[in-house]
């Protein structure tokens, strides 16, 4: 059993917990934040591969039976052996929601994993940054960021042109059974 010991959340001159748009809080630059600023340490238990898994699996399951809870993994990759479960209370990173135009991206430095300004961020602006989760399951993961590039779901960026032909070929199919409905009645 982990001693759990009542820790601070954690603090950064650039940032402020606000109500979101996106999904519940946010957080929002409380000042200008110049390009490459480290913003906040996103912090937690350092939890081996496997039990990064569990955790995943779990929450997945909790977020099906819940709606409401969608979005609530905090698994950060930290090297090939360990990741971050972020999902304490001090963690005030973990508010951070993903966006399909984000401002920030992760960096792991020194062993540790910090949020920081891809772009030069203005006073009031919600930060945001693409939480990379795999194309398998991606109608479990809407979006709800808003941008005018939102591909409609929380994927890696980089998996964008696999999605697309993949909703593509789905409008495609359901097109036809609707014209095979329309011509069978």
């Amino acid at each position: 059993m982990k001693y759990l010991m009542k820790r601070e959340p954690t603090k950064s001159e650039w940032i402020e917990v606000r109500d979101s748009k996106i999904h519940n809080k946010g957080i929002f630059a409380a000042k200008d934040i110049p390009k490459e600023t480290k913003i906040i340490e996103y912090v937690g238990e350092k939890v081996s591969k496997a039990e990064s898994n569990q955790i995943s699996d779990a929450e997945i399951e909790k977020s099906k039976s819940n709606p409401k809870e969608l979005g609530s993994v905090y698994l950060f990759t930290l090297n090939k052996h360990f990741d971050i479960n972020g999902n304490v209370e001090y963690n005030t990173a973990r508010l951070i929601n993903h966006s399909c135009d984000p401002n920030c991206e992760s960096d792991i430095i020194n062993n540790k994993v910090w949020i920081k300004a891809t772009r030069n961020i203005t006073k009031g602006e919600e930060l945001g940054y693409d939480y990379g989760y795999d194309i398998a399951n991606y109608e479990d993961h809407i979006c709800k960021c808003g941008s005018k590039n939102c591909i409609g779901y929380i994927i890696n960026s980089d998996q964008w042109i696999n999605l697309r032909k993949k909703l593509r070929k789905q409008k495609k199919k359901k097109q036809r059974t609707s014209q095979t409905e329309d011509q069978t009645q």
